[in-house]
């Protein structure tokens, strides 16, 4: 055996091996009512529930951040996530939260913000004068 054809097969065993990894790592999207059932981590889309309490105070525990979300089933449950408050939380548009349900609350061990976009006035602009 060549020893091109040797290094190919390795390349090809170190991609595969890599595939598999990489797709242990990929979790649809959830709502609270799935990731009540689930046995492990969901990822759950929703949005900040405004009109009710935020609580974070750096000074007493600077990981502990609680706020009430809904998600896309229009559920809203109390999440409490252990880390600090990420910056602009309450400008985000949407939220996707890593994490399981334990009792009526959701366990956050991640949160992903997804914030509005700085050419969104532009965007409308744009539609309104084709339109």
């Amino acid at each position: 055996m060549k020893k091109i054809h040797l290094i190919g097969m390795i390349m090809i065993g170190i991609a595969i091996y890599l595939i598999i990894t990489a797709g242990g790592e990929v979790a649809t999207y959830s709502n609270f009512d799935d990731a009540r059932g689930a046995a492990g981590k969901v990822k759950v889309v929703g949005h900040l529930v405004k009109d009710k309490e935020i609580i974070y105070d750096e000074l007493v525990d600077p990981n502990y951040f609680t706020f009430y979300m809904v998600d896309d089933n229009k559920e809203e449950r109390k999440v409490i996530l252990n880390q600090g408050k990420p910056q602009d939380f309450e400008l985000s548009e949407q939220i996707v939260l890593t994490g399981k349900m334990e009792n009526d609350e959701f366990i956050a061990s991640e949160i992903l913000l997804k914030c509005p976009s700085k050419y969104k006035d532009e965007e409308v602009y744009l539609k309104n004068e084709k339109g």
